[in-house]
């Protein structure tokens, strides 16, 4: 099964493309989608929705696993991240692409047995599941590859 584990964000948004099969899981891609600030809203949101697009067509996930919102203490932060939210959950439905939502203390809790385990805990057990040489860069596609691997934890 290919897995497609996205972290929401208007300037960057992480990605992550991971492939499980018979209990075995391994990266295939990742990375993330960075928009210029230059950029209106809606010419990043565009910009978004057009790359997941791409990813979408060249690795044909069967799932799609989000990051909810769930808690900001900023506003303007949580209203971007709902946007490129909303821009994502559109893309997966229009490519009727199944979509599962996590938030961050489901992750944390799937991957470290420990819902309240620091950045640091998190992205350790993603190289160690991943079998990575390193702990992957930049933040945002280490996020989008733990949102991947609590959808194949989820399935088992």
């Amino acid at each position: 099964m290919i897995i497609l584990g996205v972290d929401p964000g208007t300037a960057t948004t992480g990605y992550a493309i991971i492939k499980s099969k018979n209990r075995k899981v391994g990266a295939v891609e990742y990375g993330c989608i960075r928009t210029s600030q230059k950029k209106s809203d809606a010419e990043r949101l565009e910009e978004i929705y057009s790359d997941l697009a791409k990813l979408i067509k060249k690795y044909r996930p069967q799932l799609i696993a989000v990051e909810s919102v769930f808690f900001y203490n900023n506003v303007k932060t949580a209203i971007t991240v709902a946007q490129a939210r909303g821009v994502i959950l559109l893309c997966a439905r229009q490519n009727k692409t199944k979509i599962v939502e996590f938030t961050p203390l489901q992750v944390k809790s799937s991957l470290t047995g420990y819902g309240k385990a620091d950045k640091q805990q998190v992205q350790y057990m993603v190289k160690a599941l991943l079998g990575l040489k390193t702990i992957p860069k930049p933040d945002d596609a280490a996020d989008a590859l733990a949102l991947a691997l609590c959808a194949v934890n989820q399935l088992y």
